[in-house]
């Protein structure tokens, strides 16, 4: 029988895993998003993991692989002074008549459904630098966001 039909064994056969996917760009982090992540580090370190089933233990290693590599390329960023959106701050805009709230801070720490979002989201790059008043283009739309209030957060 010709190699090419015979099977080894059934793993070569397996889907190959991967790393977590990690963020372009820098890795920007505000204080609570640095505290956040070594916290998450040291959770996952505390974990056995040789007490996991094989697939369970390999998951887990990898998870903790990509915490390890954020929070080793964690960039800390100085408080902005308030003046601009910018990173670490948290910004009150009008878009479509509704006035709505987001904190900008990094990839990691973002989560829309806590009014989180990241730096690197088109609304918060729309929104970059725009001062209290002004009125920035997003989504093919000119001047469809207006800033209302901008403030610098904290550790919350």
């Amino acid at each position: 029988m010709s190699v090419a039909f015979r099977r080894e064994s059934d793993d070569e056969h397996m889907e190959p895993k991967f790393e977590l996917p990690l963020p372009t760009g820098p890795n920007w982090v505000t204080a609570r998003g640095l505290r956040l992540t070594r916290e998450k580090v040291q959770a996952l370190e505390s974990v056995d993991s040789g007490a996991m089933e094989e697939e369970a233990g390999k998951k887990h290693k990898r998870v903790l692989r990509y915490w390890r590599t954020r929070l080793a390329t964690a960039e800390l960023q100085a408080a902005p002074d308030g003046d601009a959106v910018a990173f670490g701050t948290r910004v009150r805009y009008r878009l479509n008549g509704q006035d709505k709230t987001v904190a900008i801070v990094g990839d990691d720490e973002a989560d829309p459904h806590e009014g989180r979002i990241s730096f690197s989201s088109p609304l918060a790059r729309a929104m970059l630098e725009a001062e209290v008043g002004e009125k920035v283009d997003f989504a093919g739309k000119a001047e469809a966001v207006e800033i209302v209030a901008i403030t610098v957060i904290g550790e919350d």
